[in-house]
């Protein structure tokens, strides 16, 4: 499909921008979108496979380039891991999961690189009303997985401080319940500061990664539109698109980073004790 052709600028941009949708009964809520499940599927059993297979054939002597670039990326997530999670033993579930997530992520935004129309020559076989390419551009997955590092945190600080303990927590910090004849006060603004706190983490955790990936795909998708409009336009857009693809590099990684960071900070918050 060529931009400026076929399509109005709006009517591009609301055609890149729409999922391949499957409602389930009704619709409505319970809308799947089947091009970001099978994007971050394929795309999570490309990473973990690959790194997988690389390890399975890992030797003691000279290691080759494949081994080398695993080993020191293994490296980096476990030292970023032991500088922040000090309770126990981060072999045995953080530092894997946040492998997991950093690779993860990694591999779902670096789909933004891929120009849309020539991917589209593929999808368009699958999808005539739109296939989007970049799962983290779609807020349905960003929260997904920033609700699965919340239940995660739940859970480790049930496990860490027993669901009396995290239901103490919950009425009795920050400000304590003394004294007595105010206490009942004390519980509510507890609970309310904690309630703003624990729903805050998911939605800063998703906003953050769907709000730089969004706005990084709806760049890529003007600077393409604007390569149709002529020479002049095709030349600037060139130029312009390469800059932005160099420094979407960084955000790709850096958004991945600190997506990464913060699950193992969630995590070792979840078992502190106040």
């Amino acid at each position: 499909m060529a931009a400026g052709k076929e399509l109005e600028p709006a009517s591009y941009i609301a055609h890149h921008l729409s999922f391949f949708a499957r409602p389930i009964g009704d619709g409505g809520f319970w809308t799947l979108h089947v091009d970001t499940l099978v994007v971050s599927v394929l795309l999570g059993c490309a990473g973990m496979g690959l790194i997988w297979w690389v390890v399975r054939g890992a030797t003691a002597g000279v290691p080759n380039r494949r081994q080398a670039f695993v080993e020191l990326l293994c490296d980096f997530i476990d030292s970023e891991a032991k500088g922040i999670f000090h309770h126990g033993d981060r072999n045995r579930f953080v530092a894997p999961a946040a492998l997991t997530v950093f690779v993860w992520v990694v591999l779902m935004n670096a789909m933004d690189l891929l120009p849309v129309d020539h991917v589209g020559l593929v999808t368009h076989h699958v999808s005539a009303e739109g296939f989007r390419i970049v799962p983290t551009a779609d807020v349905n997955t960003t929260f997904a997985l920033s609700l699965t590092v919340w239940g995660l945190m739940i859970f480790f600080a049930i496990s860490a401080k027993g669901l009396g303990g995290f239901v103490h927590e919950l009425f009795c910090t920050p400000f304590g319940v003394k004294p007595v004849w105010i206490a009942p006060v004390l519980m509510v603004f507890n609970l309310l500061f904690n309630l703003v706190e624990y729903i805050s983490k998911p939605l800063s955790h998703s906003l953050r990664l769907f709000g730089n990936m969004y706005a990084s795909e709806i760049l890529f998708l003007l600077l393409w539109l604007w390569a149709a409009t002529g020479l002049v336009g095709a030349f600037f857009s060139f130029w312009l698109g390469l800059g932005w693809a160099i420094f979407h590099i960084l955000i790709v990684l850096l958004q991945a980073y600190i997506f990464m960071m913060l699950t193992i900070v969630y995590i070792a918050m979840a078992h502190e004790h106040h």
